[in-house]
């Protein structure tokens, strides 16, 4: 790493009385660091790096603009550097400040450091409060986000995974799910948004979290919102079905196209089915759920699976619905007592299912060694 000599002069290269090549020389030598584990723990010790590469973010030289902002992206998504990107750099008021304008060249990279951001519950919690400290609110961010071609210079896909991050908070789902303003409603088509998956799963995601609020599951499947078709129509395929399964279902999964496709992305659909699973926590959602005939769509899809967590999944929402009732008194599901030798079983089974599943990914990461880690720029 970094002799203090080096380091020193390094940092003086930053300074905005430099001239504009210098500056962007010692600006990619920094973003260099941030690729790498040990180069992230130098700039966690050294604040002042951080700092500086915050400044140029107000000015208009693109170039170095967008390098500090890449910087940002790779150092954001290192958890570690969350609470000093936050609290020691206070990065969130000038991202914010240029989140929501329509001409800004770089409000891409400022979804991604806030996405990453959002990710833990504590910093959540920070972001969230700065959204509505900066004068930028949910309300504004779930505009910019269904406002097809807001900013023509820029995607800003990364607003669908900022909330679903925020809908981890209480207060995040309060606001999806205020029933005077109909944002669910708004994000609802957003479930087969085919330009893109971090898009879509962004809404997946968002829709997933309200659904563990169970005092809003009759809203939610009921006709002001009527959610379960499209949590279901992600996950049906083109198989044929009788004309008594056909009729059972909602219109809008009936008579489906020959080259319909299933979600291909294997965490979305189990994301959809961890939606369906929730509602299905409470006696009138499992009603619901079984009167639209969503049995033979998941039934379809668990032969089609090929992913073992998510057909898993979808195993164990088969069982909820094919199952006879719970007692009297043990309706809501979410409100059952479990008992602690079932619960840590249960624990034991899922800490099994996850250690088989990060050995599957870490058994892909070594097949892709080399490449750029996901959520970071190089």
């Amino acid at each position: 790493m970094l002799e203090d000599a080096r380091a020193r002069e390094l940092l003086s290269f930053l300074s905005p009385g430099n001239r504009p090549d210098v500056r962007s020389q010692a600006t990619d030598c920094v973003l260099g660091l941030t690729g790498s584990v040990e180069g992230r723990s130098f700039l966690r010790q050294n604040v002042a790096f951080l700092q500086a590469l915050l400044a140029p973010t107000h000015e208009r030289s693109g170039a170095l603009v967008k390098d500090c902002l890449r910087a940002f992206v790779n150092l954001s998504a290192d958890e570690t550097l969350h609470r000093a990107l936050v609290h020691e750099v206070d990065l969130l008021p000038p991202l914010l400040r240029n989140l929501c304008d329509p001409e800004c060249d770089f409000s891409d990279q400022i979804c991604s450091v806030l996405s990453n951001l959002s990710r833990r519950t504590d910093t959540c919690r920070e972001v969230l409060r700065a959204i509505q400290d900066q004068g930028v609110g949910l309300a504004k961010i779930v505009e910019v986000f269904c406002t097809e071609g807001y900013n023509k210079k820029v995607t800003l896909h990364y607003l669908g995974p900022l909330l679903s991050n925020l809908t981890q908070l209480p207060e995040g789902r309060q606001f999806i799910l205020d029933k005077d303003r109909c944002v669910v409603q708004r994000l609802l088509p957003y479930t087969q948004y085919k330009g893109s998956c971090v898009r879509r799963g962004g809404v997946v995601g968002t829709l997933r979290n309200c659904c563990f609020d169970y005092a809003s599951h009759e809203w939610l499947l009921g006709p002001e919102v009527d959610i379960l078709p499209f949590l279901l129509l992600p996950l049906a395929g083109p198989e044929e079905l009788s004309e008594e399964e056909m009729e059972g279902l909602p219109e809008d999964l009936q008579y489906l196209p020959e080259d319909k496709q299933r979600e291909q992305d294997p965490d979305i659909r189990r994301m959809l089915l961890e939606a369906i699973n929730l509602l299905l926590a409470t006696k009138k959602g499992r009603e619901v759920v079984r009167e639209k005939n969503a049995y033979v769509i998941l039934r379809e899809l668990h032969k089609w699976e090929e992913e073992p967590q998510v057909g898993a999944t979808c195993l164990k929402l088969i069982e909820v619905l094919i199952s006879d009732e719970p007692e009297a008194g043990m309706e809501n599901l979410l409100e059952v007592q479990i008992p602690e030798d079932v619960e840590r079983k249960l624990r034991e089974q899922e800490e099994e299912e996850q250690r088989m599943l990060e050995e599957e990914r870490q058994q892909k990461a070594a097949g892709q060694e080399g490449k750029t880690p996901a959520g970071q720029e190089s």
